[in-house]
């Protein structure tokens, strides 16, 4: 039966040294795990690592696998374990494999050694970076309390020096959200991000959620900032993964990224010890499938709890998810965060909800034209030249507008009452 139903692919976020990390970010959901594991033998063995990267290989039946190390914080397993474990994937690499490695960091214990061997290895690191200093800090600290930006940005220009490559991953938060700008204009000019990642924290604290998380209409808001700015000038140089997504569902295919598949299911957890989990946040005893060096793990991704997992997703969503003009493009979001009730009283609905409409809503009319951009053969940037003669068009027709003229704009208006109440072409 494993047979039958195990994927083609499917990714393992692998955590070496568990939740152990070396900062202790107010907004980190993982930090908690230890309790799971009281015994505190929080660092994978070798003959772990061995015996997952065998399995792990042997269950993927594609010609490229990718390997995702995180944390906590997965350099502090130092660089002679990844060493170990390139050399381990060289060796169980069937014939035309290619391996590929990527990391996910604070960033802080990063030093020429270290980037020396990423750059050599083909790396790719995923940076934590909250936008500038002070939103930076706001919730990104050590465990004395004291902020993290200048050790990220240290290791951010190693980084950069020895020209390992790199993308940006951004939570979006209380602090930050209502500087969409700032932030991505930091994370573009002084980061020189080029793949960039925006997370909302959504945290749950008691019945409710914490002050750290965002708001859902503040993180829609965020985002229309953010593609905004992008849209008039970034897009093809800066790829920002939440527009891509976007992209691929107004042109009718997969969008790549769980959160918004409409299962899920293909990206799970082994913890330190071998534990294979159902998700990166759902580590906790219900979700916990086996251990691989019990249970083969091609049998546990292919369990029929997994598979349960993966529905739900879809299974559970509420009448006005499945009904909603924008769906198609987040299938009702992450399960994690569906803490709210439809005005119908069902369970499901996702906190974000009001933010995503507000996004979605707002792209539709510049993916629509990026999309057929694409469908023509021609590249998502020409959009940028497009949209430009547009507003060169408008403004000349505003410009040749009489007071009592119907706005060019297209309200309906008389111009005086419309834009030319504003300010004439604004």
């Amino acid at each position: 039966m494993a047979e039958a139903t195990l994927p083609p692919s499917f990714n393992v976020m692998v955590k070496p040294r568990g939740p152990i990390c070396n900062l202790r970010c107010d907004y980190c959901y993982y930090l908690a795990k230890e309790e799971l594991y009281p015994d505190g033998a929080f660092r994978m063995t070798d003959e772990l690592l061995e015996e997952f990267t065998r399995q792990y290989i042997a269950a993927q039946q594609v010609p490229e696998v990718t390997f995702g190390w995180q944390g906590g914080e997965p350099t502090l397993m130092g660089l002679a374990f990844f060493e170990r474990a390139v050399a381990l994937q060289h060796r169980y690499a069937r014939p035309g494999m290619r391996i590929l490695n990527a990391l996910q960091t604070n960033g802080t214990l990063l030093d020429e050694a270290w980037c020396r061997f990423l750059r050599q290895q083909g790396f790719l690191v995923g940076l934590s970076l909250d936008g500038p200093r002070e939103l930076h800090d706001a919730f990104r600290h050590d465990r004395a309390s004291q902020p993290t930006f200048d050790r990220v940005m240290r290791g951010l220009r190693l980084l950069q020096e020895h020209g390992v490559e790199y993308n940006i991953l951004a939570t979006v938060h209380a602090a930050n959200a209502g500087h969409p700008l700032e932030v991505y204009r930091f994370l573009r000019d002084e980061a020189g991000a080029r793949f960039i990642q925006f997370i909302p924290i959504v945290e749950r604290q008691g019945d409710g959620l914490s002050p750290r998380s965002v708001g859902s209409r503040a993180y829609g808001e965020f985002l229309i900032g953010v593609f905004d700015e992008w849209l008039r000038r970034d897009v093809g140089t800066v790829f920002v993964q939440v527009f891509d997504v976007c992209l691929a569902a107004w042109l009718g295919v997969r969008p790549g990224l769980c959160v918004f598949e409409e299962t899920c299911g293909l990206a799970l957890v082994m913890e330190h010890n071998g534990d294979l989990y159902a998700c990166d946040h759902f580590v906790d005893p219900a979700h916990r499938l086996g251990n691989i060096l019990e249970t083969p793990l091609r049998d546990l991704v292919a369990s029929e709890a997994q598979r349960r997992f993966g529905l739900a997703k879809r299974e559970a969503l509420p009448r006005l998810c499945r009904e909603c003009p924008v769906g198609f493009v987040c299938h009702g979001g992450c399960p994690k965060d569906r803490l709210l009730r439809t005005p119908e009283g069902e369970p499901g609905l996702s906190y974000l909800c009001e933010g995503y409409r507000a996004f979605f809503g707002h792209i539709d009319g510049p993916m629509r034209l990026m999309a057929a951009e694409v469908r023509a053969g021609r590249p998502a940037a020409s959009v940028m030249l497009r949209l430009q003669q547009e507003a060169s068009e408008q403004q000349r027709r505003f410009a040749g507008a009489r007071r009592n003229d119907p706005c060019p704009c297209g309200s309906g208006l008389k111009f005086k009452h419309c834009h030319g109440a504003r300010g004439r072409g604004t």
